[in-house]
């Protein structure tokens, strides 16, 4: 898809006439919603209301403004283009003074600002409790496919310097040995899990990151990503920081053909994390033999059953060892619930772009 491209006949292309005219109309839809959900300062992650604005929901969320970003560089409405760059730039303002991008900005707070800057004296962000290290992420891949996508100013350029702090940021997460991100549970956008350590689904993106931006030992990434990740191969290693960690996982999970949520310290996640797996094969952090061996897991888990698609295939339960008390904060992280099973459309939307990137069109229609 390129920015530009006529929207008619776009999102509906290869489709019986209902189903093309259900397409399109949701395609309709979804730039209506992200038009209505645009500020003067970006697009915020939930329309306006009292529960909404009560929760600081309605505001600029790093991840949220950035995810969205892609999809309304792709679309070609210059409107949208121009309030996905706002966004970004809001997001700019307020970065902290190490590099990390804010988990959010309230909007009504912001003074808007047009020139990329980097700095502030209004609005309010927020950084979570234990840091949000994936709006970092998220911000710098939306700066590079909004600029590929959109035409325009050089975002690159403009944003050269809060991306030069930002990736310092994030470079101060990674092990200097293994190449992969660190961090504490909670503190990506499933954020009342209990991931921690090595996580799948960030350093899916940090993997991105690192190619877009030509970080130095990008492939290192993916070895160590595969290596802690799919830890079924019986490969060697000369890192022994590698080889003990991965010594507490192999015979005692069970191979079940995805990549495991996380690898800490004597302790990892089986709830297979749907997210993170897609991601994954997106960023081309699996060969083809593997992306093929994922796909088929993740359809025989039917994880996008009754539709694209659970986030967990097998979630934790409140006796299992990885349960946290804070999973049952508002009731709404029990199995099969928000982040531990629950069906996220948006993810569904990676699924049917996943099956899209690997030539299964009539999968991906299916599921769109």
């Amino acid at each position: 898809m390129k920015a530009g491209d006529s929207a008619t006949g776009r999102a509906s292309a290869g489709f019986s006439a209902d189903d093309a005219t259900l397409v399109d109309e949701c395609y309709r839809q979804s730039l209506d919603l992200l038009r209505g959900n645009s500020t003067a300062s970006g697009v915020i992650a939930c329309a306006r209301g009292d529960k909404a604005d009560g929760r600081n929901y309605a505001s600029i969320f790093g991840r949220d403004a950035a995810i969205c970003a892609l999809g309304m560089a792709a679309s070609g409405e210059a409107d949208l283009i121009e309030h996905a760059v706002q966004g970004l730039r809001t997001l700019a303002a307020f970065q902290a003074p190490n590099g990390q991008i804010p988990k959010y900005v309230k909007p009504e707070q912001v003074a808007p600002r047009c020139d990329g800057g980097t700095t502030s004296s209004a609005g309010e962000a927020d950084f979570w409790y234990t840091g949000c290290i994936d709006a970092t992420l998220w911000w710098l891949i939306a700066i590079d496919i909004v600029n590929e996508l959109a035409g325009g100013p050089d975002l690159r350029k403009e944003f050269a310097n809060p991306v030069a702090r930002a990736l310092t940021w994030l470079s101060c997460q990674e092990h200097q040995r293994l190449f992969l991100l660190q961090q504490n549970e909670a503190s990506d956008w499933a954020d009342i899990m209990p991931r921690s350590g090595f996580v799948l689904y960030s350093n899916a993106l940090w993997l991105t990151v690192k190619r877009r931006y030509s970080i130095a030992n990008a492939e290192q990434t993916r070895y160590y990503f595969n290596y802690l990740f799919y830890p079924y191969d019986h490969d060697t290693t000369d890192n022994r920081r590698a080889r003990v960690l991965v010594h507490y996982i192999r015979n005692k999970v069970e191979h079940r053909k995805v990549y495991l949520s996380f690898v800490n310290f004597s302790v990892w996640g089986e709830e297979i994390d749907v997210f993170g797996n897609i991601l994954a094969l997106l960023t081309g952090a699996a060969d083809n033999s593997r992306s093929r061996e994922i796909i088929g897991a993740l359809r025989a888990l039917n994880v996008a059953a009754p539709y694209p698609v659970k986030v967990v295939a097998d979630p934790i339960a409140p006796d299992d060892p990885l349960w946290r008390p804070y999973m049952q904060r508002h009731r709404q992280n029990y199995p099969w619930q928000y982040h531990n099973g629950g069906v996220w459309p948006f993810v569904g939307g990676f699924w049917v772009w996943l099956l899209a990137r690997l030539g299964r069109v009539a999968d991906a229609q299916q599921a769109l």
